[in-house]
């Protein structure tokens, strides 16, 4: 399903500030999504990770792990050139989330720091028991502490810190996909071993199949070899569709995986 089907750009703000200096930015004129999983590509720098952000804002949609998308301060940059954007839907879904790396760190340290809090809780109730074993009031908070981070530690483990990075993002990956979501994903293999990501490419597949589109942005030939995706070139300008043995990306690693030496011996 491809909820997202094109994005415009309708205004630009002035071409001598960020976003609107970014070259790719400046070339954006129109966008369009044909398949249910979009890569975007580029170096460091292109702008496709700002392309990516303001289309989150654009969408409105559910940041993992961070702040109201409409007032994160690490944003102001996205709602700028999100305003110059016309977004046009196929059908618009409000299941989804936006995902960048520190959000996803930032998410395991919320759901531990929960946990926590609900520890202490449920022992200053039980401890409030023993002086009234009766009261009504207190046992019930105590259940609720109890039960909410039962279904907390069932849906996210124990401990999300004790977990690899890669185990729990794919963890996180599983347990927030919802069928018919937009999902806008910044440099997920930045946690993924090549195995995990492999591991991704499964989990997108499963995805699509309910229905779900993907928008990513990354730097990993493993994740843009997913069959039929639409690769965007951000190093092209204006921003084009580019088959994947045509991406630098893919060259280079390729290269360099067929003769490590001829690049080596220059250090």
């Amino acid at each position: 399903m491809i909820h997202l089907k094109a994005v415009y750009k309708k205004e630009s703000g002035r071409a001598d500030t960020f976003p609107f200096n970014v070259p790719a930015i400046q070339a954006l004129g129109q966008v369009e999504f044909r398949q249910p999983v979009t890569f975007l590509v580029g170096e460091n720098g292109s702008g496709k990770s700002t392309f990516l952000e303001a289309l989150a804002v654009g969408v409105g949609a559910i940041t993992v792990g961070g702040e109201d998308i409409k007032s994160d301060e690490t944003l102001p940059h996205a709602r700028k050139l999100a305003a110059g954007l016309r977004l046009v839907w196929h059908m618009k879904t409000q299941h989804g989330f936006f995902m960048r790396a520190e959000d996803f760190f930032n998410f395991a340290k919320r759901i531990n720091q929960t946990c926590a809090e609900l520890t202490a809780l449920a022992t200053k109730y039980e401890n409030e028991l023993q002086d009234k074993p009766d009261d009504f009031g207190v046992r019930l908070a105590l259940d609720m502490a109890l039960g909410e981070k039962s279904a907390l530690t069932q849906r996210y483990g124990e401990n999300a810190d004790a977990l690899s990075h890669g185990e729990s993002f794919m963890q996180l990956f599983q347990q927030r996909m919802t069928p018919r979501g937009l999902y806008l994903v910044d440099e997920p293999e930045a946690a993924l071993s090549p195995l995990r990501q492999l591991g991704l490419l499964s989990l997108l597949k499963e995805a699509v199949e309910q229905n779900c589109q993907f928008i990513i942005a990354t730097h990993s030939p493993i994740l843009m070899a997913f069959p039929e995706a639409c690769i965007l070139n951000f190093d092209n300008l204006p921003i084009e569709e580019t088959e994947y043995h045509e991406l630098e990306h893919v060259k280079l690693t390729r290269d360099f995986l067929n003769n490590p030496d001829a690049f080596l011996r220059h250090l």
